[in-house]
């Protein structure tokens, strides 16, 4: 039995798909609008944390640039870990937001030149946790509260806030931790002089698989060939005493 065909039945069909299509696009371009404003939202809400920073940096003159070097060097030092565009790109933010909490420390205490008293170090023990409750409202930023919470834990678990040990330490700041440490040895702080960057190297070489991640700081060996030094002129200082231990704030 040939089958029957209901007058005007393609048409409607062809109609109804057509609105289906153009339904459909409305709905791709919706989306993609909603992705472009989420994108302008997160740039925002950077550049105002980018904003803390730089003021952080105009109250302690011995940090100026520390934290763009540091967020630079991070981005760099993940990518050549293999870590993926993002990946990189998220622990290069975390890297240049990482002593934010340290708006929150007395300048006083920020500035001393000589040895911090034990009240003063828990005020400064105290920056990591401010930076990641700083940041911790943001949802896409996550892993780079992560990061911003544990750049100052040791692998050896002598480090804070959490004593975490090893690979329980978030990559991202194994990461961090690696370049923090190398920066802040090759510019000048109040309570010491800039190390040479060989010195500084040396350091790095005798904390892997100490209080730094071994392989981290393998690849950070490689990448200095090419980093540009700090310039830590930012006023006299006494040079390191032979065989003094290295404080890092």
């Amino acid at each position: 039995m040939a089958a029957r065909i209901v007058p005007g039945a393609s048409e409607d069909l062809a109609t109804a798909y057509r609105r289906l299509n153009a339904a459909y696009q409305q709905t791709l371009r919706y989306a993609e609008d909603v992705r472009r404003l989420y994108q302008q939202v997160q740039r925002s809400i950077y550049q105002s944390l980018l904003g803390l920073a730089n003021a952080l940096e105009a109250k302690d003159p011995y940090t100026r640039g520390h934290s763009e070097r540091v967020g630079a060097v991070s981005r760099s030092l993940a990518q050549a870990l293999g870590l993926s565009a993002p990946e990189a790109e998220t622990i290069g933010q975390a890297g240049l937001l990482h002593d934010i909490g340290k708006i929150g420390v007395p300048e006083a205490v920020l500035r001393k030149r000589g040895a911090l008293e034990p009240d003063e170090w828990e005020l400064m023990r105290r920056h990591p946790l401010i930076g990641a409750q700083i940041v911790a409202p943001f949802e896409f930023f996550a892993a780079g509260a992560l990061t911003i919470r544990h750049h100052h834990e040791r692998c050896d678990g002598d480090g804070y806030p959490d004593g975490l040990v090893g690979e329980a330490i978030p990559l991202g700041a194994r990461i961090v931790a690696v370049v923090d440490v190398f920066d802040a040895l090759t510019s000048d702080r109040p309570y010491r002089a800039a190390l040479p960057r060989d010195e500084a190297l040396e350091h790095l070489r005798g904390q892997a698989g100490r209080t730094l991640d071994a392989r981290i700081v393998t690849a950070f060996l490689e990448l200095a060939r090419e980093l540009p030094l700090a310039e830590p002129n930012v006023g006299d200082r006494a040079p390191l005493a032979p065989g003094r231990t290295i404080a890092l704030r």
